[in-house]
């Protein structure tokens, strides 16, 4: 570490001598020859690193006329520290630094640093190579700091986010020259304050790893307020090391179970999504003994999320998060409303994407999609059409403007099956509707909208994944009310005349809103608690999973507006 500490400190402003005449034209040579003859092989690599940046490096250099970028007839220029420190750090925003090539580039600064500078010819590959590998570093992590390391669409079909704008070409330019290199390539990690939040919380998890993390919790049985019991103790250390509980507390009666240690409990049971009554049973255990290095693993996967989102969310939006069975609405980063939510079971799971909110339907009809159809309501149907007379269902020949309405009574329900079910089911306006008396469209490909709905009791649970993707929203009404205050005619009083009356009615919003799906299960929320919640639909295992590949990920064809640069 000496010698490497003397080649980036050291050599930065060497005395210059006449070899570098015959030094630098070779390095020149050798960078000229890697970018136009060998670089554009498949699998390219350089000192054993697979080189990602295929797209950018031969036009990024082609127009330098093959000057080395990160060092001079000087020695080695200061952005070069800067870039391997940023390499170092980048494991602060939850990445991997082996990813850039770190390894190999320690190794070729450990040789370098060996011998004098300026070196002899022989060495001018290897300063080539260390040129092409911190070229190439740069782009790697410039391009995962804005857009993520992962394409979340080559892991779930049904996550459709619009990716950041990037010009690697200019932001190798700019970030490459530029005075201050770790200011320059933080400009282009997600400036949302969320993703900053969730940084600051990895730093402290993995400040209490370093020291040991927090033990297991090991009880027999259910405990609960005012028990005596020798866990106690052991809970009240547990509770204390994760924050929920003051260390400084100390209990009169270390056996009882007494109302501080069960406010802390009840605490850590509201951060992890469970029912914070106090009592520690199966689910509470379970979540006490998941070990910090798994928490840590949640917050990395969480921040990767936030490096999907789009860079800029909106002034007023809808964030709805799916692991959390929450929704919110935010102006300029302050919560207007926040109200519980169903999202779609794990066989049929809420998608993510983000789309623009621009009408709502008032006493909708619910068109019954064909999967439900089959799997859902046809079981019902074998036995008669009762359930679509009592349901106020009707039933269409086909799904065409030239469709007519056939008699429930007249069709024979067991000639249908899954693989052939031509039939449309439309339920009608009511108190029965599945979608309630609201329903909120915002176009997209998954034709997934947000709805009122009549089983209110569903939100009293605490995991609500009961939908078929669709989201069932708390206070329906309240929503509609702040979407339509630009337009004064919109009372409760108003909306509450129509869900009497009964009558379909389309609503335009007077000022479309953007609203995000999205998947978080791990955040800090606006009291500066960090929350976790359980991987309903397995997605951080998923993620993980490929994240912890080593295979390379191109570059994605990206571009950013200057003004991030």
């Amino acid at each position: 570490m000496a010698c490497l500490l003397l080649l980036l400190g050291g050599w930065i402003n060497p005395p210059v001598s006449s070899a570098h005449h015959y030094f630098f034209p070779q390095v020149r040579d050798r960078l000229q020859q890697q970018v136009e003859a060998e670089i554009h092989e498949q699998g390219y690599t350089c000192q054993g690193e697979i080189i990602c940046g295929l797209q950018v490096i031969p036009m990024f250099y082609q127009q330098r006329q093959y000057t080395p970028v990160w060092f001079g007839m000087d020695g080695l220029h200061p952005t070069a520290k800067a870039l391997v420190e940023a390499i170092r750090r980048s494991d602060q925003d939850g990445l991997d630094p082996s990813d850039y090539h770190l390894e190999a580039i320690d190794r070729l600064l450990e040789e370098l640093s060996a011998g004098p500078f300026p070196p002899d010819e022989s060495r001018a590959h290897q300063w080539a190579d260390l040129d092409l590998m911190l070229t190439d570093a740069l782009l790697l992590l410039g391009s995962h700091l804005s857009g993520g390391r992962i394409n979340p669409e080559s892991l779930h079909a049904d996550w459709l986010i619009t990716p950041r704008s990037l010009n690697m070409l200019e932001v190798l330019n700019a970030t490459a020259d530029a005075d201050h290199m770790l200011d320059a390539l933080y400009q282009l990690r997600p400036a949302h304050t969320g993703y900053t939040l969730l940084k600051s919380a990895l730093q402290h998890l993995r400040r209490l790893a370093e020291q040991g993390g927090w033990p297991r919790f090991e009880s027999d049985r259910t405990l609960r307020p005012g028990d005596s019991a020798a866990a106690a103790v052991a809970l009240r250390r547990r509770l204390s090391i994760s924050g929920d509980l003051q260390p400084s507390y100390v209990a009169e009666q270390p056996d009882l179970y007494d109302e501080l240690l069960a406010a802390a409990v009840m605490r850590f049971q509201s951060r992890h999504g469970l029912k914070p009554d106090g009592v520690i049973g199966a689910k509470t255990r379970d979540a006490l003994n998941i070990p910090v290095t798994q928490r840590i693993r949640q917050i990395e996967l969480s921040l990767e999320r936030w490096r999907w989102l789009p860079e800029d969310l909106s002034d007023r939006y809808i964030m709805v998060n799916t692991a959390a069975f929450n929704l919110k609405v935010m102006e300029q980063e302050r919560k207007k409303l926040e109200m519980r939510v169903v999202v779609g079971r794990p066989a049929r799971q809420s998608p993510a994407f983000s789309a623009t909110m621009t009408y709502l339907v008032l006493n909708p009809y619910w068109t019954v999609p064909r999967t439900i159809a089959v799997e859902d309501i046809l079981p019902k149907l074998t036995e008669g059409p009762d359930y679509l007379l009592n349901q106020n269902f009707k039933v269409f020949s086909g799904w065409g403007e030239d469709a007519v309405e056939l008699d429930p009574l007249t069709v024979d329900w067991r000639s249908f099956h899954k693989h052939y079910f031509p039939l449309q089911l439309r339920q009608e306006p009511g108190r029965h509707n599945a979608l309630g008396r609201i329903k909120f469209m915002f176009p997209n490909q998954f034709a997934v909208y947000l709805h009122d709905t009549p089983q209110r009791s569903l939100f009293n649970r605490f995991k609500r994944d009961f939908s078929s993707g669709c989201i069932r929203v708390e206070d329906a009404l309240a929503l509609a009310v702040y979407l339509l205050a630009d337009d004064p005619q919109w009372t409760p009083e108003k909306l509450n005349r129509i869900f009497d009356d009964g009558r379909r009615q389309v609503v335009h919003i007077p000022r479309p809103i953007t609203i995000h799906l999205q998947y978080m299960t791990a955040w800090v929320d606006e009291n500066g608690m960090l929350q976790f919640r359980e991987d309903i639909y397995q997605r951080d295992r998923q993620l993980s999973d490929a994240l912890n590949n080593r295979r390379p990920y191109p570059l994605p064809p990206l571009t950013i507006p200057k003004d991030r640069i």
